[in-house]
């Protein structure tokens, strides 16, 4: 059975990725009413950047996005998360997907917004996310 690489993330580095994530996101220019996300990866990211962000209003695994709601999520990985949240909103190319990392060696949609590309193909463990890592791990996963 083949050992799972891994990264602990702290959370210092995730204020420091939410910053930068910030920030990049300030730069587009289209304003945010919302933040959109799923319940699994994305809550945590959600509600540190609708801080950072003055954004009051957050959606949860909702059936419809809203134009004017970015999408927010952990890690940009296989793109099985992006091309199920394409789906959900009226036009596609108003979607903005921001995530803390992307995953190196992927291809990126242009509608995502990153903080920083993964080392390799290591699992990130974030600090929310250490019992699902563990029980990933007993299983062998």
């Amino acid at each position: 059975m083949a050992t799972l690489s891994s990264q602990k993330i702290s959370w210092s580095e995730i204020e420091l990725l939410i910053k930068t994530l910030s920030k990049k996101i300030s730069a587009v220019d289209r304003s945010f009413s919302s933040i959109s996300t799923i319940s699994r990866g994305g809550l945590v990211p959600a509600r540190l950047l609708a801080d950072h962000l003055g954004i009051d209003t957050i959606f949860v695994d909702k059936p419809r996005i809203p134009l004017d709601s970015l999408f927010v999520d952990d890690i940009f990985d296989s793109d099985d998360t992006f091309k199920k949240i394409i789906l959900k909103i009226d036009d596609p190319s108003k979607l903005v997907f921001a995530t803390l990392f992307a995953r190196r060696g992927k291809k990126y949609p242009r509608q995502l917004i990153f903080a920083k590309k993964t080392i390799g193909n290591e699992y990130i463990i974030y600090p929310w996310d250490k019992l699902e890592y563990k029980r990933l791990k007993k299983f062998g996963i």
